[in-house]
Order: structure tokens, then sequence, then C-alpha cells
């Protein structure tokens, strides 16, 4: 895999919003798998590139610590470190960010990429924004040669940014009503499966009536009849309480949306590989092979995982390591996906320790000096708490951090 276009090689502070919880609190909410975006916009990054008739054109999203290229032409798909982006200040901007020579500005004339490598020079970047008015990324064009867009080329740009939001809602939506669809199986299910015994019991006391071909006493009529009444009472008040609207939250969704340990290993391979390589640390992802191909529902976790490794890495020193271990508890009343990120980094103290576990974290630099946002891990404790799950911190400060994860998951799958 090419080199990233901008190396971890500057930890100058990076730029950010005044509403940044709330813009990267909107971009999780897209619960968007960065590794399988490219095929969905490969087509206008290509046609960006060539409106503007540049080199490179690039789709970027940008969470907390990390600018994620989803898709480009002309260039691979990969991260690099927020801080280490021109996309930062795209997304501070209203309608577009521009700067003709790159090597002229003083904020980026040093990254690599501008002075070596590419030698680009020239930069060009939209914000992409939600439907809520925050921008969550950038589409952005770049040519080693100065250029000037005529306002025809500007507003064809502007044009496929819009249409790249409109995918970027239209994959939401598209994953809600697979999820709202889910659940609709999952209550049907649960009805068929919980009326059962009710509708049986009905069908018996039927049964024994007419077995006695009208043999039977008024009173024993009535007495059936009165049982009878009172189990459908009690079967329409348990399909009332089945159908609530609030009761769907407690459905087991379908594995449309799922994920194995296999999968989960490799993509977060892919994503973390490159960055942890920049920084020299050893970084691997375990799993239990006996229970790799068991398919579970996958919501939220790797926004969870994701940031846990984005810290991990932050806080590591080169030559250090990184390591995520992922593993299924499955009985007949228990499912639960087991998390434990560890890494060789600073540590924290004992009073760091409490303010996470307090969800008051301050926000720290990274071995690097990386800037931290404060809100990483209380965006990891939100999304836990979201999905019912529990979280184990130790750390040793000069010795390192471990995580450790346990959160219930949907009906599991196939076991081959």
């Amino acid at each position: 895999m090419p080199a990233p276009l901008f190396p971890e090689n500057d930890y100058s502070q990076a730029s950010y919003a005044h509403n940044e919880s709330t813009r990267v609190f909107d971009l999780l909410s897209f619960d968007l798998d960065y590794s399988v975006l490219e095929k969905e916009f490969k087509d206008l990054t290509t046609l960006a590139a060539h409106v503007a008739g540049t080199e490179i054109s690039l789709l970027n999203l940008i969470d907390l610590y990390t600018q994620w290229t989803v898709a480009g032409h002309g260039f691979p798909k990969g991260q690099i470190p927020r801080e280490n982006s021109i996309c930062q200040y795209t997304i501070l901007e209203d309608d577009h960010f521009e700067v003709k020579n790159l090597l002229e500005d003083e904020r980026f004339k040093n990254l690599a990429g501008i002075n070596d490598g590419p030698m680009l020079r020239y930069y060009f970047g939209i914000p992409l924004r939600s439907p809520d008015g925050n921008n969550i990324g950038a589409l952005c064009v770049m040519d080693r040669s100065e250029v000037t867009l005529s306002s025809d080329r500007i507003n064809l740009l502007k044009t496929l940014a819009g249409e790249i939001e409109k995918r970027l809602v239209l994959l939401k939506e598209v994953r809600t009503l697979r999820t709202q669809l889910a659940e609709a199986r999952a209550v049907n299910k649960r009805v068929a499966h919980d009326v059962r015994g009710p509708i049986g019991g009905i069908i018996g006391l039927a049964q024994r009536l007419i077995r006695k071909e009208g043999k039977s006493s008024p009173v024993e009529v009535l007495k059936i009849s009165q049982m009878m009444h009172k189990s459908g009472s009690s079967l329409l008040a348990l399909a009332d309480e089945i159908m609530r609207p609030g009761q769907l939250s407690h459905a087991q969704p379908e594995m449309e949306d799922g994920i194995t340990l296999f999968n989960f290993k490799q993509t977060l391979e892919q994503l973390f590989l490159p960055q942890a390589s920049g920084k020299a640390i050893s970084f691997g992802v375990h799993i239990n092979e006996k229970l790799g191909n068991i398919t579970f529902t996958k919501t939220k976790l790797m926004q969870i995982v994701v940031n846990l490794v984005s810290n991990a890495l932050k806080f590591t020193p080169p030559l250090g390591e990184v390591s995520v271990s992922l593993d299924l508890t499955l009985s007949q009343n228990h499912r639960i996906v087991n998390i434990l990120v560890q890494d060789t980094g600073i540590g924290l103290s004992q009073e760091q320790v409490d303010a996470i576990v307090r969800g008051q974290a301050p926000s720290t630099s990274g071995t690097q000096g990386e800037i931290g946002y404060g809100m990483g891990l209380q965006l990891v404790r939100h999304l836990l708490e979201s999905l019912h799950g529990t979280m184990q911190l130790q750390s040793t400060p000069g010795q390192g951090t471990s995580f450790e994860l346990s959160i219930p998951i949907g009906r599991v799958a196939h076991l081959e």
C-alpha cells in the first residue's frame, strides 16, 4: 500500500469547530463502515477530478482524531491524523476552502507530500454537510500544479458534493429501514412464539367440548367458556404488550448488518496497520478462531473499538505494542461480545482513571504531541451505555493501559 498522503510527521494542534461534540456525534449517527464505502462513491470522486482537471480527488470523513479517506481518485483510501490534514480547515467553512500554493502556506508547507513525494501545490475543498447542518467531512481536489477553477467548475464540484451528501443520507436511511424491518420481523417471531402456548390452551378447551359431543352439562360448558374467555383476553393483552412500540428496542435484529470475528479482525487490521506502521508500533488483532464464523450484529461496535484503538495508538510510543482481542460468550440466556484493547503506552494515573470513570476525562497530548479533544472516551462511554455494556479499565503509568468491554449482542446466526 502506498504511504499516506500526509504521514505522522507533524503534530501541531488541529482546528475544530465550537460544536465539535455535536458534529462528531452527528457523524457517528450515520454508523458507517469506512472500509466498504469506496464502491458507493468512486464514481463521484473520479468525476470530481475530471471536472476540476486535477490529478487527485478525495472523499474524507473527519472524526475526533482521524481523517478517513473512504473513496478517491488518483490516491488510495486510508487514514491520517486529523492534525495533519488540510480538510480539517474545510469543515470549518460554510462554502469552500482553497489554497493556491500549499508550499507557501505556513500551515501546510512542512507536511509530507508538499515539499517531497508528490510535491502537491493546489487544494480546493467543499464541506459535506449533514441534514442537521454539521460538517462531517469534505470533498477535495488536489494537484501538483496551481489550478484556477472557473465559477462553472466550482458549481459543478458543489453539485457533486451535494450528491455525496444525498448518498450518505440514503445509506443512513437504508440502514434505519433495515433495522426497523429486522425489529418488525423479530416482533412477529416473538408474537408467534409467545402466543403459541395460550392459543394451544384455548384449542385444548374447545376440543374438550367437541369430544363430548353435546353431553357436557350447562355448568361445565359455562366453566369452559369462561376459561376460554380469560385465556383469550390474556392472549390479547400479551400481543398488545409485545407489539407496544417501546418493546421494539428489545427485539433481536436480523443478520443483514452482521459481522463475524474474522471480518472484525480483517477490518481493524485494514484500518489501523498503516497508522501503526507509520509510528513503528506493533499492532495485532487476536480472535477466538473456534467462534470465528459466528455472525452477530455489529451496530456501534466498530465505532467503540475504533475510538479505543485510535486512543491506544496515540498514547503508545514508537516500538510499543497495541493489541485487540475479540471473543464471544454464548449461552442460552447470554450472548456477549468481549473486547480487550491493550497498549504499552504512557499509561494513566489513578486520578486520570477516576476521571474517566466519572466521564470527565481531560484532553491530553499523545506521545508525539498529538492533540486530544477530551471526548474520545466520553464517546465510548455514551455508545457503551446505549448498548448496555460494561467496561473495566486498568492502567499503570509508564507501562500501559487496558480496556476490557463486555457488550450484549443480538441473536447469533450460523456456527460452522
